[in-house]
């Protein structure tokens, strides 16, 4: 059966395409699609409005962001004690969802991680970008650069802390294969432990932005006329079937939890949210990600999966509403999207730290341990914004993450030796 809405923008090529791909057969295949941006805009939506800010600096996005960060950091808190177990008795119910719920902000920055890469890489759904080694290889230096000097920051204070601090959350003495497969982004696929919390992630975002440079670019290399002139809309397909395969495949099965494609529904719905934002309407995308998000979630349900959906429409929603979008946002929630990353990633060895001298001097406090935890949250944004200063905000070049991969295998090396002297 084949259903085409004429007139409705891209959003209608959407629902066209997968009813021809469901076929005469009536098999469930339909595929997400990608987001094109249209050739031309009615009165009613003015792109150049829309479109006034860089799309990675609009302060809906750094406030959504920060929200994101916040729960994350607020996660690891409750979740790496000890001084969460000492204070749980003050807010059992906080602290249990803090344990359990916080963690699923990882899929606001997975739909906007995808956001972000079909803005940089493929606006109008087909390649803006040149050969894919080095595309592969800014988006490497960028993400690794930051992430291995908070990495030897808190093998350092793992290093401090072991010591006079028995606790689970510590990690043990880095192994050089450990050291290596993390400078890499290869740990989790080799299963080795994790140096520090949440640093899977920053393989998996590396994965997805090198699956999607792969997709646009495998599309813009196919030889026929016919697939050059419709390079945009086969790029969209491709990706839709890759959204369909998590969202109804792999993303119910965690043996896959270590590859792009089990995260890849969410950060296709981000795709989606991009060109919906862009398009003459807007109500093809949203039923089409609809329709792929409940079938997702009717296979399965899994609340991480509803809450990247809800957080997907309700993207559409606040870039097409011109009163929302420019929002001002709340300035320090900004500010803390800026440097989410970096606070992200640095923010373990800062809790760790603060947690170990909390938790051994007050053993049996828990108002003076819930105090140590808002004392770690926010010198976790301090730490963060010193990270995002220094390196991040600095564009790293390749020499500079080189010379840092090389002091985090040589202090983690130092601090095995020392460990065994000792």
């Amino acid at each position: 059966m084949r259903l085409c809405l004429r007139g409705q923008g891209f959003g209608g090529g959407v629902l066209c395409v997968l009813g021809v791909l469901h076929g005469e057969r009536g098999q469930s295949k339909a595929l997400p699609l990608r987001l094109c941006e249209p050739l031309r805009q009615p009165a009613l939506f003015n792109p150049v409005l829309c479109m006034s800010q860089p799309t990675s600096r609009l302060p809906l996005l750094d406030t959504l962001k920060g929200l994101a960060c916040a729960a994350i950091v607020a996660h690891h808190l409750a979740f790496y004690g000890p001084m969460s177990d000492i204070a749980q008795p003050l807010a059992p119910d906080l602290m249990a969802w803090l344990y359990d719920y916080a963690r699923m902000a990882v899929q606001v920055f997975l739909v906007l991680g995808g956001y972000l890469a079909a803005a940089s890489l493929a606006p109008e759904g087909a390649a803006r970008f040149g050969p894919v080694g080095p595309q592969w290889l800014k988006r490497f230096v960028r993400l690794a650069a930051p992430y291995v000097v908070a990495l030897l920051v808190t093998v350092l204070v793992s290093a401090l802390v072991r010591p006079w601090m028995e606790h689970p959350s510590v990690p043990g003495d880095p192994d050089l294969a450990q050291l290596i497969t993390h400078a890499l982004l290869l740990h989790s696929l080799l299963d080795h432990e994790s140096l520090s919390a949440g640093v899977w992630y920053v393989a998996i975002d590396f994965q997805l932005f090198a699956l999607s440079v792969l997709i646009f670019a495998a599309v813009r290399a196919l030889p026929s006329a016919w697939a050059r002139q419709r390079a945009a809309q086969l790029g969209q397909a491709v990706v839709a079937a890759g959204v369909a395969a998590s969202l109804w495949g792999f993303n119910r099965d965690a043996s896959w939890d270590v590859w792009a494609l089990y995260f890849f529904g969410a950060y296709g719905l981000g795709m989606m949210v991009f060109w919906a934002s862009r398009a003459p309407q807007a109500a093809g995308w949203g039923l089409a990600m609809a329709v792929l998000g409940g079938v997702g979630l009717a296979l399965e349900f899994r609340a991480r999966i509803a809450l990247a959906l809800v957080t997907a429409l309700l993207m559409v929603w606040a870039l097409r509403t011109p009163a929302v979008r420019q929002w001002r946002g709340i300035s320090a929630l900004v500010r803390l999207g800026q440097m989410s990353y970096s606070v992200f990633l640095i923010h373990f060895a800062v809790c760790l730290l603060v947690n170990a001298v909390v938790s051994g001097l007050w053993p049996a406090s828990p108002w003076i341990n819930a105090l140590g935890m808002l004392l770690a949250f926010s010198l976790s944004i301090v730490a963060g914004q010193w990270l995002y200063r220094t390196v991040e905000q600095r564009t790293p070049t390749l020499p500079t993450m080189l010379r840092w991969q090389a002091s985090l295998v040589a202090a983690g090396v130092l601090v095995q030796l020392g460990s065994n002297w000792g």
